[in-house]
């Protein structure tokens, strides 16, 4: 029995050193007792017997300076609710820094090459420099659709071209299903 509490209380300073010590990347936590009682701790578990333990809370920082002082950062020099980023990078990449979609978009904001480029992006997968880059972005579509949420989103989604060639939303699924996931993080963000 002292064995089983010892490896207990091991298992458990070994999670929340796991959780507090700054690692390259973050992930989700198994755990496996086995018969004997020892507590089994893993991020990639190798079969059916662990079972979910631990989800992960936060993203590990990235670039110069965390995540959210670069949205925040990114927020007060295009005149952005931060909420509104932190709904599009996790509609868009999950805060996923090195996200590539099937289309060619890259980074945690999903730039394409030549909105990147536009933006004046040099390396879209820095999360600092894709932020600044999809913020712009996404200022310059509330800009040119008058303020309107709803079309920015649709133009940062499917491009300004479609939304003006339909006058409005275009009919596209994923578009129409991107505004809505943005717009329920942006309230849960808020």
């Amino acid at each position: 029995m002292k064995i089983v509490r010892c490896v207990l209380i091991n298992s458990i300073f070994f999670v929340v050193t796991l959780c507090l010590w700054p690692i390259a990347g973050w992930c989700d936590i198994y755990k496996y007792v086995d018969a004997d009682g020892v507590v089994h701790f893993t991020n990639t578990p190798t079969g059916n017997k662990f079972r979910f333990y631990l989800k992960e809370t936060s993203k590990p920082d990235v670039g110069s300076g965390t995540l959210s002082d670069q949205i925040a950062r990114s927020a007060k020099a295009f005149d952005l609710d931060e909420a509104l980023i932190k709904a599009v990078i996790k509609v868009e990449s999950n805060y996923d820094p090195k996200a590539v979609s099937p289309k060619g978009a890259q980074g945690i904001m999903q730039l394409i090459p030549s909105t990147a480029r536009e933006m004046q992006v040099s390396d879209p997968f820095n999360a600092g420099d894709n932020i600044r880059g999809g913020s712009r972005y996404l200022r310059q579509m509330l800009d040119q659709f008058g303020g309107n949420l709803e079309l920015a989103l649709a133009a940062y989604n499917a491009g300004p071209g479609n939304v003006r060639r339909y006058g409005g939303v275009p009919p596209f699924a994923e578009t129409q299903n991107y505004i809505q996931q943005v717009k329920k993080y942006l309230q849960f963000y808020r």
